[in-house]
């Protein structure tokens, strides 16, 4: 059995993010700040690509919320 490898996507906002898809492809996941429930959705070999700060920034203890979708 072969094992995907997901591209994860780290506190994109604007323009970055295009950059970014040409670079790596499309994330299989966006979240939007580095916490300590966006590290445990990390496997072993997953890519992770920030918009910002180092690759080995510790996350933020404190969850960010989710996503919201624009209500009509």
């Amino acid at each position: 059995m072969t094992k995907l490898r997901c591209v994860h996507f780290v506190g994109f906002k604007g323009e970055e993010y295009h950059s970014a898809v040409k670079a790596f492809g499309p994330p299989h996941f966006i979240h939007r700040g580095w916490d300590v429930r966006a590290q445990r959705e990390i496997a072993g070999d997953d890519l992770v690509v920030f918009a910002n700060g180092p690759h080995d920034q510790s996350p933020r203890v404190k969850s960010f919320d989710d996503l919201r979708e624009p209500t009509p």
